[in-house]
């Protein structure tokens, strides 16, 4: 039986932001990784250290009986609490007798517990994915990360969507997008780009979410301030926007008309709710829309393992990839995987996309700077 447990909310450089960072004497595990990073190239996977990639891993009878004798796994996910409970559901259906333990949070949050875990030898975690995919360049660095490549994966996902090591993977994607009630905001009168949500006419009227919090939020902070610079966070903040915490929850305020529009939220959201007859739209910002990869890997002190590589082949199975597109309208690398009907594929939306390993030498500079200029 699923168990389902929420955490509780608890090289180049951007600007001046080193100096700020330092101001309050903390030192991160990532300020210790930035000279490191740095320099790593800007590839989704970029990485200074190679190994060979294991052969890819089958799902054979043997691995399954190892499984069942483990009888559950733990997996750590940053996807909304209904996705993830979904799958771990579906993985029990599919291989009875194995249970699923689903820990959800903001990944900037369960970042934060992996690495207080792994630092007091707590081996709690088998699985865990991540809307930061920085997160895997130190969780490898660190050599926490297993390396394992599901036969579906090697197959029918993009070399480029996988780690040459094979120790993580590209599980899904998304996009960031403007949105806004429809009952609220006339089509013709709705923002298309980011400088549009600094018109005064939309004081009061804005709500977005926070970097601290949301790993998506967080490389949408660092592509818009890449883009545009921390001038236009200034002037953000000065419309009074509301501030929530994932990246989900923008939608949400829109659709009950709390507040007008969203200056970025993720567009499968919108996408579901439009399908329910609500009354929201999406706008692919004329900058360029944010793309989003969640990325997924097994840890090298997993408890169990073989659970843990049996959750890792079915998640990266075209069933189940299928699954995150029909069903929760994200996006798939898989080969096999169809998209949903009368979708727009993303070689046809311009993207803004993240070096992970910028991102990482600069998070946490990121999110000081950010909860200094917004005051939350």
């Amino acid at each position: 039986m699923l168990e389902l447990l929420v955490c509780s909310p608890a090289a180049a450089t951007i600007g001046n932001m080193g100096a700020d960072a330092m101001s309050d004497g903390k030192l991160s595990r990532r300020d210790m990784l930035k000279a490191s990073t740095a320099l790593a190239a800007g590839t989704v996977f970029a990485e200074p250290l190679k190994a060979a990639a294991p052969e890819p891993g089958a799902i054979t009878p043997a691995l399954i009986e190892a499984a069942r004798k483990e009888g559950k796994l733990s997996f750590y996910s940053a996807l909304e609490l209904s996705v993830a409970e979904r799958f771990g559901k579906l993985f029990e259906a599919k291989y009875p007798g194995i249970a699923v333990r689903v820990e959800r949070s903001g990944a900037e949050r369960l970042f934060q517990r992996i690495g207080q875990e792994q630092a007091s030898r707590i081996n709690a975690v088998d699985v865990a994915n991540s809307t930061d995919p920085a997160h895997y360049l130190d969780w490898k660095r660190s050599g926490w990360l297993a390396p394992y490549v599901p036969e579906d994966m090697a197959r029918h996902l993009p070399a480029d969507q996988i780690d040459p090591d094979g120790t993580y993977a590209t599980f899904c994607a998304w996009l960031e997008v403007i949105g806004y009630n429809t009952s609220l905001v006339k089509r013709e009168e709705a923002p298309r780009s980011y400088a549009d949500l600094l018109d005064p006419k939309w004081r009061d009227k804005l709500v977005k979410a926070h970097p601290a919090y949301s790993g998506a939020i967080l490389t949408v902070t660092y592509l818009l301030v890449r883009e545009l610079g921390w001038p236009y966070f200034e002037r953000l903040a000065q419309q009074r926007v509301l501030q929530v915490q994932s990246a989900a929850d923008p939608p949400k305020k829109i659709q009950i008309g709390e507040r007008a529009v969203m200056t970025e939220g993720n567009d499968y959201n919108i996408a579901l709710l439009k399908e329910q007859g609500q009354p929201v739209e999406a706008v692919n910002a004329a900058e360029g829309s944010p793309l989003i990869i969640v990325s997924c890997g097994i840890f090298r002190n997993a408890p169990n393992p073989n659970a843990a590589r049996l959750f890792q082949s079915f998640m990266f199975s075209a069933e189940a990839q299928q699954a995150l597109v029909t069903t929760f309208a994200h996006r798939s690398f898989h080969a096999l995987v169809k998209e949903k009907p009368g979708r727009a594929s993303l070689d046809t939306v311009k993207l803004l996309k993240a070096d992970p390993a910028t991102v990482l030498a600069q998070s946490e500079e990121i999110k000081a700077r950010y909860t200094r200029i917004f005051g939350v």
